[in-house]
């Protein structure tokens, strides 16, 4: 029986990618996108596809009913992929671009794994993935909206994997480190657009950051493809036992290692100096 599967933000970077490869690989792809003129890109291109606003919940669960309708009525899993990073030291943070940053990249992927949760429990079975981050394992030094967000992810995901344990639905997480994507260019608009720069005791290093997210032709190292993520999904996807976390690049494996290994002291001082 073919499988259907929801995935979100699949506009560019690592969502665009799994539902193009998904779908040769047999699936029936339901991709979801935020502007309606990437749903309609997508479309041409033979995905199905529906708009889903992650700020706007009622959006959220009509993308979600919508999806339901062009797999019969049988989602089979559901891939949360869509978010985005906010720059800035804590103290420069408005409240209301963290309240945000959860708003897209928490409440919304709790909003659709709920309904998913629901659906599948009603089929018997069901797969969640959350792709998260290396920084929902340890924090750097002035990402600490997308940090919360994800070190939240994280701890929401651990509790309802244990209170799914009686049920066949199977809930992992994918934590990448830096893949090749929009991500940086996407972080520069919320950047700019939300903190006050040269306001900042912080505005050396703000200047500095600003030129690493300009430098698109110039990846962190160990950067790797949105295939390397593919393949973890692949197989939270279709093995029998889904594993609960899937570490993608090296910096992930590196950092899991250290944070089990160090002291949270000499553990600041490698993300300090690394940052």
């Amino acid at each position: 029986m073919t499988k259907s599967i929801l995935i979100t933000g699949c506009s560019t970077g690592i969502g665009y990618y799994c539902a193009h490869a998904l779908k040769k690989a047999g699936f029936n792809v339901i991709a979801s996108c935020r502007k309606v003129s990437d749903v309609g890109r997508l479309r041409d291109e033979g995905l199905q596809c529906v708009q889903i606003d992650l700020s706007d919940e009622s959006n959220i669960v009509r993308g979600f009913n919508e999806a339901l309708e062009l797999c019969n009525g049988r989602l089979d899993a559901l891939f949360n992929n869509g978010a985005y990073g906010q720059p800035g030291a804590v103290e420069d943070l408005p409240t209301e671009a963290l309240r945000q940053q959860f708003e897209v990249n928490l409440f919304s992927w709790h909003t659709l794994t709920n309904l998913a949760v629901k659906h599948m429990r009603q089929h018997g079975s069901g797969r969640i993935i959350h792709n998260s981050s290396v920084l929902g394992l340890v924090a750097l030094p002035f990402r600490g909206a997308y940090n919360a967000s994800k070190f939240a992810l994280e701890g929401l995901t651990d509790t309802m994997r244990m209170e799914l344990q009686n049920t066949n639905i199977q809930i992992s997480l994918i934590e990448p480190g830096p893949i090749t994507s929009k991500f940086r260019e996407n972080a520069k608009h919320a950047f700019v657009n939300n903190i006050d720069i040269p306001s900042s005791p912080h505005e050396q290093d703000y200047n500095a950051q600003l030129k690493r997210l300009e430098a698109e032709t110039s990846p962190q190292p160990f950067t790797l493809g949105p295939e390397a993520v593919y393949k973890k999904l692949l197989h939270a996807l279709t093995a029998k036992r889904a594993k609960p976390r899937y570490y993608v690049t090296f910096p992930t494996y590196f950092m899991g290692y250290l944070k089990r290994m160090l002291s949270t002291r000499w553990l600041d001082k490698v993300l300090i100096k690394n940052r």
